[in-house]
């Protein structure tokens, strides 16, 4: 087992930590940039957020392109 697939596999255990990290991160941005890029902030939140999700289910976890 390569060390990217233990990394997948403490993600898919810890996937509602990583939730509210990724919650919390945002806000931390959005806080100290004024709001003045929380779209920006947003999409990469949902990005992370199917990710992990993918993760979790056991499916894909290859990031979206960015567009």
């Amino acid at each position: 087992m390569g060390l990217f697939d233990k990394a997948k596999d403490l993600a898919a255990q810890h996937s509602e930590t990583l939730r509210k990290g990724v919650d919390k991160a945002g806000d931390a941005v959005d806080q100290r940039t004024g709001g003045k890029h929380a779209g920006t902030v947003d999409k990469g939140q949902d990005a992370l957020r199917k990710v992990i999700d993918g993760n979790r289910r056991g499916g894909d976890t290859t990031p979206p392109p960015a567009s």
